[in-house]
């Protein structure tokens, strides 16, 4: 892994890559626990099967005690939360969990996000993130720099450090990824 950026695989794909302390096990539970994931990205229960809906819960004010107000616009994400309704797409514990992402349920128009956990021989493990359908450009670069963030959330986390405010790490990526989409 050449650094903790996404790359744009096509049009509609961006791909994420980051090294996690393993082992799998320890992992796992920040995509499939409810409240370990809740620490980086969502809360919410996963269903029991594949085709199942599951809601998403994003609390961004609470994923570190360190605080700073959010972006324009996030105010109310960031002092409310967001709700969103998934649908479960694939689930291989402890390896694979994929879903939809997005504001619809309809396969039409909903977008893909699909995470592998892959242990190395070092003992740690390599988490891929591929979210795909994407529709233009624009959703391209907002929903890289959210993955960055949330990403680099999870990683303080798993490495046991505590992370810094989520809006910190969103300014410090402002333009970074439309240059590097060009």
């Amino acid at each position: 892994m050449k650094d903790e950026f996404g790359v744009r695989v096509d049009d509609k794909t961006v791909r994420f890559e980051r090294l996690l302390p393993g082992p799998i096990e320890k992992v796992w539970p920040y995509l499939a626990d409810s409240d370990k994931r809740a620490q980086w990205f969502t809360s919410g229960a996963l269903p029991a099967k594949v085709g199942e809906p599951f809601e998403m819960t994003f609390h961004h004010a609470d994923y570190s005690p360190h605080k700073a107000p959010p972006p324009p616009g996030y105010e109310k994400v960031d002092s409310e939360g967001h709700r969103m309704t998934s649908i479960l797409l694939a689930l291989e514990p402890p390896h694979h969990l994929a879903f939809s992402f997005g504001k619809s349920t309809d396969p039409s128009e909903y977008t893909e996000v699909d995470i592998r956990l892959t242990p190395q021989p070092d003992g740690k493990v390599k988490l891929t993130l591929t979210h795909s359908k994407l529709p233009d450009r624009d959703y391209s670069l907002n929903i890289s720099g959210g993955w960055h963030c949330h990403l680099t959330m999870l990683q303080e986390k798993a490495e046991g450090r505590v992370p810094p405010s989520i809006w910190d790490v969103w300014r410090k990526l402002e333009g970074v990824y439309d240059k590097r989409y060009d």
